[in-house]
């Protein structure tokens, strides 16, 4: 564990060094698990953007672009069930008042006594309770209920609400995708590890539509599909693998 966060810290000194990676308002004491995106990791970050997006969509005559609202109507998120659903369970130490993930609580650590883990250093923890990941904000002048609005926390409901008025536009049908890059935000309680659990994050995703019967034959093709593009950059295979969601 000490030679990983030695080699992080390394890293993440690098990055700023050379201009890839800063930490945002970094003048002002900065801002948690924030960052910006410096000269050459803009660079980066747009020639990554701009691989991805030929192969899914430039490349490919079944696959179609869009670039949907970050702030959508509120009843999108009530619909696919991110109001009601979309929480981490979180307990708070009546001690120290540090703040962990329950079901993380193994791979946490007390902030005060670092060699245990929360709630094995007599600090007393409390019932967990779900907290929403999502951004609230308010739509128009009045902050009322009426007013509500949240920042999304994925960009695949754009793809799904776009849905129809894509397939329409584009006169196509089933098998057909939907391909969109854009800024994802999620109120995270416990980000960490740099640039790989952010607030505020870029998504590339692609949403693929098919014929319920074929929906096998699709699976196993986007998942050698996906597998070979990292394979053609030069990635290591032994460093990648195949895992199907729980």
């Amino acid at each position: 564990m000490a030679k990983q966060t030695d080699l992080m810290s390394t890293v993440v000194s690098l990055c700023k060094r050379r201009g890839f990676v800063f930490q945002a308002s970094e003048i002002y004491g900065g801002i948690g698990n924030t960052y910006d995106y410096g000269p050459l990791g803009v660079e980066l970050l747009r020639r990554v953007k701009d691989a991805w997006w030929g192969r899914t969509v430039t490349e490919r005559s079944d696959v179609i672009g869009l670039d949907s609202a970050i702030i959508q109507h509120p009843q999108t998120w009530i619909t696919s069930g991110h109001v009601g659903g979309f929480s981490d369970p979180m307990v708070d130490c009546k001690t120290c008042k540090a703040r962990f993930r329950a079901d993380k609580l193994e791979d946490s650590v007390c902030p005060e006594k670092p060699s245990k883990r929360p709630g094995e250093c007599k600090g007393e923890l409390t019932e967990p309770r779900e907290f929403n990941l999502m951004f609230k904000t308010n739509v128009g002048p009045v902050e009322d209920s009426g007013s509500v609005a949240y920042l999304r926390p994925e960009t695949a409901q754009g793809i799904f609400l776009n849905f129809k008025n894509a397939m329409e536009s584009a006169r196509t049908k089933p098998p057909f995708g939907i391909a969109q890059i854009g800024k994802s935000l999620r109120n995270e309680i416990t980000p960490g590890n740099f640039v790989f659990r952010t607030r505020e994050f870029e998504q590339a995703e692609m949403e693929f539509f098919v014929p319920p019967a074929e929906d096998d034959k699709w699976f196993d093709y986007w998942v050698n599909e996906r597998h070979q593009w990292y394979l053609s950059y030069g990635i290591d295979p032994e460093r990648l693998r195949l895992r199907v969601h729980d």
